[in-house]
């Protein structure tokens, strides 16, 4: 107990830091799957081609190797970001494509019925999307969302490669320097205590949007 009270200060300092990648991935990512979802369903071709080779591109490589390309990669030509900035524009990439074909999953389930009824009384396309589509569209796709939002905590340990202090990195150094695998036992305890919390809360936002079943 006393090495775990000596050693939890530093990995309390590295769950900052993934908490904080987290959260601003969410904040990023989030709004930019949803403005690409609606993009994918305009009828301008050049638009959804781009945004389709966008999706493409971020599903179809693994996060780490866009972390890599992004930090050691784009400064071949010129293009240099600070290691969080790296982070950040790869994370919200990313899960910005994930978000957005879940929510264009959602946006098709949506009877166009209701689109077209918005339209007769006199509604704009932006409050038809704000107050007929968008409610719904996130009752269905809560759970698909949640998913993603657990897989993005233990995805923040990735930072890891380009040396950020986040919380498998202070875990990691202090296994190294102590020679024990302590520090990695209680890393592991808190990200599950972060999942825990999440899932809890994920089930509380599908219980809320249950009336709109």
């Amino acid at each position: 107990m006393e090495y775990i009270l000596k050693i939890l200060p530093s990995l309390l300092d590295g769950a900052t830091m993934t908490l904080k990648v987290f959260f601003f991935t969410l904040l990023g990512s989030i709004p930019l799957g949803v403005l690409v979802a609606f993009g994918l369903r305009t009828k301008f071709k050049p638009l959804t081609f781009l945004l389709n080779i966008y999706i493409w591109l971020m599903r179809g490589t693994p996060l780490l190797l866009q972390l890599i390309f992004i930090f050691f990669g784009l400064p071949a030509i010129g293009i240099v970001f600070e290691r969080y900035d790296a982070v950040m524009i790869a994370f919200i990439l990313n899960y910005g494509a994930y978000f957005a074909e879940i929510f264009r999953g959602g946006l098709q389930a949506i009877p166009k019925g209701q689109i077209e009824s918005a339209q007769v009384l006199g509604l704009s396309p932006f409050q038809t999307a704000y107050k007929i589509i968008l409610p719904q569209v996130i009752k269905i796709i809560l759970p698909s969302i949640g998913n993603e939002v657990i897989n993005l905590v233990k995805d923040t340990s990735l930072m890891y490669v380009l040396g950020l202090g986040d919380l498998l990195r202070a875990g990691k150094i202090a296994t190294n320097r102590d020679v024990t695998l302590v520090p990695l036992v209680i890393v592991g305890i808190i990200y599950l205590f972060f999942t825990a919390i999440l899932t809890g809360l994920m089930k509380y936002l599908e219980k809320r949007f249950s009336y709109y079943k």
